[in-house]
């Protein structure tokens, strides 16, 4: 590898008048070549704006536990966490609006509710259910081998959007996570409540992805008779 090194070290030391000529002229003419390439690319991007997202009202509705087999004490335990994530996600989610001062009451005035959202360029609103289809808690053993266990929480839950005034369905999503927590010799009440907590976010954010996701997808086409 050494020898390559010097013969190239020696032909460079070699010709030094030449190659101070002629390379600022080089580069001179690389960055030319790359400013005027670079350029209708550039005014390209700064021409085409983003298309901004929809945006949706949804209105938690019902949130209930449909796993038979679940302990049900742990259960009903977490439908009142799992209520909390959805309204916080609900209110702070970029593409939702939480707020509509100045709506018209949807079942007394549905034309009205409907104009009303048109004007906020709201897409949509929609009557939010969502069902807690899987829940388990689980110890395991720890990998460490000394003893320790492992906080295995599990969560699946289906959320489904019902159109305001209209009650027809808009939308379902599912949602999933699983968290393992190492909690020593026993399980803690902070260690038992960050694994829950945790594992609701990541299924309520796994849901209202695919939600959002499904709301921006064009109607299926209609079949002809």
């Amino acid at each position: 590898m050494m020898a390559p090194m010097t013969a190239r070290s020696h032909a460079f030391r070699s010709h030094p008048a030449p190659i101070r000529a002629w390379w600022p002229a080089v580069v001179g003419a690389l960055l030319a070549l790359f400013v005027v390439a670079g350029a209708p690319a550039t005014a390209a991007a700064k021409g085409k704006k983003a298309k901004p997202k929809a945006t949706y009202h949804f209105e938690l509705s019902t949130v209930e536990g449909k796993d038979a087999d679940a302990d049900k004490a742990k259960l009903e335990s977490v439908l009142p966490v799992l209520t909390k994530e959805l309204d916080k996600a609900f209110a702070s989610h970029e593409q939702l609006v939480a707020d509509l001062e100045g709506a018209p009451d949807p079942e007394a005035d549905p034309k009205g509710y409907k104009k009303y959202l048109t004007k906020k360029k709201i897409t949509g609103s929609f009557k939010v259910n969502v069902e807690v289809t899987l829940y388990r808690e689980e110890l395991e053993d720890a990998t460490s081998g000394n003893g320790d266990k492992r906080l295995v929480v599990r969560l699946e839950l289906s959320m489904f959007g019902e159109t305001i005034p209209d009650r027809k369905m808009g939308f379902q999503g599912e949602g999933s996570s699983t968290i393992k927590q190492d909690v020593g010799k026993k399980v803690r009440k902070r260690d038992h409540e960050f694994a829950v907590q945790s594992a609701i976010e990541l299924a309520v954010a796994d849901a209202m992805a695919e939600s959002l996701q499904k709301l921006s997808e064009p109607p299926p086409a209609k079949k002809k008779k």
